[in-house]
């Protein structure tokens, strides 16, 4: 098996043809009743991404998800809240427990767990669907969107920085690494990522039956395509952002 160093860069043939082409399947035994797959795509919408072509973000979030939302939690070195859900968020690794959230551009959040080394990840349930989204609001770095949101900001265990009382789930993390994303040809992208190790863990008891997390339970809320589009598991409400 062939492999690429760490220096070198994936080039695609001069003439490469993107249609798709008939595969030899091999024949085995397989025990398990497979379904029939449906008909290979054919008509497709095709985008070469460039300097002159941006992916529309609609497409890409749509594509993308939906998506846990990065409800995440921070202090500034001065003691002032900060509370900001993003887009971007997911676990990365299992030992140590590894999460992470990108921010694009240079954000509180970010400037905030950069300055302190810390932040907590807190579920956005739909009950507090429309507190989270009070949270978008492009306030002043001096605000605490915690009271503008009406939440309780409830002590964490191990970092300063505190959770949110009433979503069931926190996760109390430390900064491990901060990445700034670049293109392919290095071009830094106006977006990092901040990656934080999991050091606490706090669950609603109502959510865990006889040890095991309650996904459905917990009815969290997911993000989706437009501006505006969010998903509850099985089902998909609309709300706007304040302006």
């Amino acid at each position: 098996m062939s492999t690429l160093s760490p220096t070198s860069a994936f080039r695609p043939p001069d003439h490469w043809d993107p249609a798709p082409k008939p595969v030899a399947r091999v024949a085995y035994d397989n025990p398990t009743p497979v379904p029939a797959l449906p008909p290979v795509e054919s008509d497709l919408e095709s985008i070469e991404i460039g300097p002159h072509k941006r992916l529309e973000s609609h497409l890409f979030n749509g594509i993308v998800g939906p998506r846990v939302i990065g409800w995440i939690s921070t202090q500034s070195r001065a003691g002032v809240l900060n509370l900001a859900p993003y887009s971007f968020f997911n676990g990365f690794n299992y030992t140590p427990p590894i999460v992470g959230f990108s921010s694009t551009a240079y954000k509180d959040s970010l400037q905030n767990a950069e300055a302190t080394g810390e932040f907590v990840w807190n579920l956005v349930t739909r009950p507090l669907a429309e507190a989270m989204n009070a949270t978008c609001a492009h306030v002043s770095a001096d605000t605490d969107e915690f009271a503008l949101a009406g939440l309780t900001p409830v002590a964490s265990r191990i970092v300063r920085p505190p959770r949110v009382g009433e979503s069931p789930v926190a996760f109390e993390c430390k900064v491990t690494d901060i990445v700034r994303l670049k293109s392919h040809t290095g071009q830094p992208a106006d977006a990092w990522v901040t990656f934080g190790e999991v050091v606490a863990v706090h669950i609603a008891r109502r959510l865990l039956i006889d040890g095991r997390y309650q996904t459905d339970a917990a009815r969290p809320v997911l993000r989706a395509g437009g501006p505006g589009d969010f998903y509850e598991l099985g089902a998909r409400f609309l709300m706007s952002r304040p302006k």
